[in-house]
């Protein structure tokens, strides 16, 4: 069997399905193939089909690594299965072997390069490849199909990538590049050489080479070849979606990002982290806060601009000359304090109460009651000062009390007063010693 099919390859330059040795099966492309995932793609070449699924998550959702390696952590991560009955076999599924770790590898490595960085797309970056159907090369349908659920998704890719697989045959002194090579080929066969990369260029590489030596001139051929069959490939499927959508599916979280001061992420926090779980309670929203003021806040729906609302009014600091309707919150002897936004309050001073002098701020004033209010100043240590802008006139008989209209004491002048020694005790005599016992 392997003597009869190199034979007619390097004779007839026929293969065993009919194909010219550049030829590639025929393609078939659908996005959105299901609709509630936050992406998805169906790609089919010949007789191998997978369908891949994008899910989208906080940064703070990608895989943890504990390796010898510095890398710390997984922002895109990509996972392939190859169940036995996508080769018509029956058998146990359990946990991914070497294989289909070394192909969902190569499929990874495909598509990092073209992945927009973390600042313009703050999302951990999920994507399973189910191999539903395989003949050959199942690892570059896997990359062309995650570059469907990638695009599909709104993921703004730099570029779009497609793969191939390439074969050789060494026989009777002759050698033919194959593309697009299957099963037969690939075990029969000299070299499996795959080969992602955009219109610009290679993205990934992966050889298994059995033949006795590779020549610069075969290398050449093989690679000008590959790019002549990803760019079909890439033709195929740009013509089912000729770039990222512009907008992600509505089942996919939003995810938004703002920074606020340093000093302010304590008040965010809250107490024991009170403030932010309530936000994240109340509202549906994640929410995670860097050690730089960075917070990121993700969610499905109105959740996160609710969430974000909130933290905003938190940090907010009023500024001289805004207008507030404000609430009476606390009552001092010395002014009210009113309540303006978030967890801000400003001080309304008895003097600016009402329009007259006040005596005691409950004669104009009570816990509760509604003011409109002017920012007059913000010292440097926060504290709002504030102005009352519908003073009423102060109540009368307000301003009495504070000795007005009390007869003053009759002062004595100094020099008739009784001059007092030390020791004296007030009335003429000395005050006693003090004895301490020892």
């Amino acid at each position: 069997e392997k003597k009869a099919m190199r034979t007619m390859v390097v004779e007839t330059g026929e293969r065993v399905d009919g194909r010219a040795a550049d030829e590639i099966r025929p393609i078939m492309v659908k996005d959105s193939y299901l609709p509630l995932v936050h992406g998805s793609g169906l790609f089919q070449r010949g007789q191998t089909q997978v369908l891949s699924v994008l899910s989208l998550g906080m940064l703070s959702e990608g895989q943890r690594l504990d390796t010898i390696e510095p890398v710390d952590g997984k922002r895109y991560m990509h996972q392939y299965n190859f169940p036995p009955f996508c080769t018509g076999e029956t058998g146990r599924i359990g946990a991914p072997k070497r294989r289909e770790i070394g192909h969902g590898n190569l499929a990874e490595r495909a598509l990092l390069p073209v992945l927009p960085d973390e600042t313009e797309f703050p999302y951990a970056i999920r994507v399973v490849s189910e191999v539903m159907e395989s003949n050959g090369s199942s690892s570059m349908a896997s990359t062309c199909a995650s570059c469907l659920a990638l695009m599909d998704g709104g993921v703004p890719l730099k570029r779009p990538v497609s793969g191939i697989a390439m074969g050789l045959i060494q026989e009777e002194g002759k050698t033919v590049v194959l593309s697009d090579i299957q099963g037969i080929e690939d075990f029969l066969g000299d070299m499996d050489f795959k080969v992602t990369g955009t219109e610009r260029g290679i993205t990934a590489l992966q050889m298994d080479n059995k033949a006795t030596g590779l020549t610069f001139e075969i290398l050449k051929t093989a690679l000008e070849q590959a790019k002549q069959g990803r760019a079909f490939i890439l033709g195929k499927m740009l013509d089912v979606i000729p770039a990222p959508r512009e907008e992600m599916r509505p089942t996919a979280p939003h995810i938004e990002t703002i920074t606020v001061p340093v000093d302010k992420i304590r008040d965010v926090i809250g107490k024991g982290g009170d403030t932010i779980r309530g936000i994240q309670d109340e509202t549906g929203a994640t929410i995670n806060v860097e050690q730089d003021g960075t917070v990121v806040v993700g969610g499905v729906g109105e959740s996160v601009d609710e969430a974000v609302s909130r933290i905003k009014e938190i940090v907010r600091e009023p500024e001289v000359g805004e207008v507030y309707d404000g609430r009476v919150v606390t009552i001092q002897p010395f002014g009210a304090f009113v309540h303006l936004f978030g967890t801000k309050d400003g001080l309304l001073h008895i003097s600016r109460v009402a329009e007259g002098r006040v005596e005691r701020v409950e004669d104009v004033l009570n816990i509760g009651d509604e003011v409109k209010v002017k920012v007059i100043e913000v010292d440097d240590k926060g504290k709002v000062s504030l102005d009352r802008l519908d003073k009423p006139q102060a109540p009368e008989g307000s301003g009495k009390g504070s000795g007005e209209g009390r007869p003053r004491r009759e002062s004595r002048d100094r020099s008739e007063r009784p001059r007092r020694r030390p020791g004296d005790n007030g009335h003429g005599g000395r005050a006693p010693r003090r004895h301490h016992e020892g």
